[in-house]
């Protein structure tokens, strides 16, 4: 039997296969052998561990006893585990399996001194494997630290056709394709556009679940042409290539040379906003009314909050307690009246007033300039460290300082990005308009800001105005007040 192996096949062609198939049945020939079965895995690498579906056959035909020659082009196509060496030699001692190579001769293993030549082998090709790997390794370092783009699935925002086309070739079909040359340092506009769009989103208080529903109405998709997740999009917004940053195996390692999408301040920001175990989600299906489980029931003690129900064969959505006690409330007069009591709040002179303090008082030019100091800091102690220079205590000791002022600069830095989610209301010309042009979700962030809105029972009958809508009983709690 003949077993075959390439372990990087970039063409897909199964040239290089084809020419170890090639001298093997050669070799065959030579010794007047008569070739019971051939055993190929294309692209598959002996080092890396993955599974190799037809070496695990040849094993299993082996003691099975339907061949007792093994041909291979060289001992490396076989094995670059010393595990799986072990178990081959296990193996062809027990079924007295003999085993010969094109390019390393034969290998006797039923003697000791064949198989030490055979586990000789085997760590040279280990060793191959291993330098190969840190070369690679040190290749993909330096081309992170000089900024540039390391290889892999187009990154959403980035990748402009140049007007060449190179050659792919489809490794199952063969197939080859012509496909566009990109240049990874520029921004594609509807891209970068949409990655602003979603962190201002988010650092206005809004949801990643909104910003995918945003993508899917204006029909973008990933690079790979599939619709955005929520996994995805997380990903997408806290990727420190937005803000031109070089990232190496996790770990921020200096500036990129591509074109950024946003500041690093802002960057900061969101990771920090994302990554707040605090912070407020929507679970379910989401919400449809202003007040669903935002406005609170006042009957008696009760500090629940509402939802929205149609239950009872009512004519109108009404706001119920989520203990299901006492009546309801018509859903769309609450959500008109808070709306009007709302905007009329912030269309007043003092509504400035209520605006978070601003970042005004925060230099971010300096406090970057500081983080880049801690971050040079903490490669220098790195390589003090390697060179043998300080004791490990002292290299632990360093970094955890130089880690925790850093975590404190970032934290500056994220805090003057986030937006206050009341700023496109407030000084807006026509406070009404600017407030119905926000999306619900935007709303709904505005009202856990501004108020707490209690419905208590309403008075039976009708109101002194006329009306059978108990105004009176929509209390505000106003949680933003002048001065405070």
């Amino acid at each position: 039997m003949i077993y075959v192996r390439i372990s990087q096949d970039r063409t897909g062609a199964h040239l290089g296969v084809d020419r170890q198939l090639e001298d093997c049945r050669a070799l065959a020939e030579r010794h007047g052998w008569e070739v019971m079965e051939v055993y190929v895995d294309n692209d598959v690498s002996a080092f890396s561990g993955k599974r190799r579906p037809d070496y695990r056959r040849m094993l299993d035909d082996l003691e099975q006893g339907i061949a007792t020659v093994v041909i291979s082009w060289h001992t490396d196509r076989l094995h670059r585990s010393p595990t799986e060496l072990e178990e081959y030699i296990e193996i062809s001692q027990r079924r007295g399996v003999d085993t010969h190579t094109v390019q390393a001769g034969d290998l006797d293993l039923s003697t000791s001194s064949g198989r030490m030549t055979a586990r000789i082998h085997g760590a040279v090709a280990r060793h191959e494997s291993e330098h190969k790997g840190e070369r690679v390794a040190r290749v993909r370092l330096q081309k992170a630290r000089a900024g540039e783009w390391g290889g892999g699935i187009r990154p959403f925002g980035w990748g402009v056709p140049t007007g060449d086309t190179r050659k792919k070739v489809n490794k199952r079909t063969g197939e080859e394709t012509e496909v566009p040359v990109l240049d990874m340092e520029q921004l594609v506009p509807e891209e970068a556009a949409a990655i602003e769009v979603g962190i201002d989103m988010i650092l206005s208080g809004g949801s990643i679940k909104a910003w995918c529903r945003w993508l899917a109405d204006k029909g973008l998709t990933t690079s790979r042409g599939n619709p955005v997740g929520h996994v995805e999009a997380r990903d997408m917004l806290m990727r420190a290539r937005n803000a031109g940053i070089a990232v190496y195996k996790g770990a921020e390692i200096g500036p990129g040379n591509w074109a950024a999408i946003i500041p690093e301040e802002k960057h900061r920001a969101v990771v920090a906003v994302l990554m707040d175990p605090n912070r407020r989600t929507t679970p379910g299906a989401q919400p449809k009314w202003l007040g669903s489980l935002l406005y609170r029931c006042g009957r008696g003690e009760c500090t629940h909050t509402v939802y929205v129900t149609q239950s009872g064969g009512r004519r109108y959505p009404s706001y119920r307690c989520k203990t299901a006690h006492g009546g309801g409330r018509q859903a769309a007069k609450v959500d008109e009246y808070v709306q009007d009591t709302v905007i009329a709040r912030l269309s007043r002179p003092d509504a400035a007033d209520l605006l978070l303090p601003g970042p005004s008082n925060v230099n971010v030019a300096a406090l970057q300039v500081e983080s880049e100091q801690i971050s040079r800091r903490l490669k220098d102690l790195a390589g003090m460290f390697g060179a043998g220079r300080i004791e490990m205590a002292q290299f632990t000791e360093g970094s955890d300082v130089a880690r925790a002022q850093l975590e404190g600069v970032q934290q500056q830095m994220a805090r003057a990005a986030v937006k206050d989610p009341l700023v496109k209301l407030v000084g807006a010309k026509d406070v009404g308009k600017a407030w119905h042009a926000l999306p619900l979700e935007e709303k709904r962030v505005v009202l856990r800001e501004l108020v707490t809105v209690t419905l208590t029972p309403p008075r039976l009958g009708p109101m002194p105005d006329g009306s059978r809508f108990d105004y009176d009983a929509v209390q505000f709690d106003w949680l933003r007040k002048p001065g405070s």
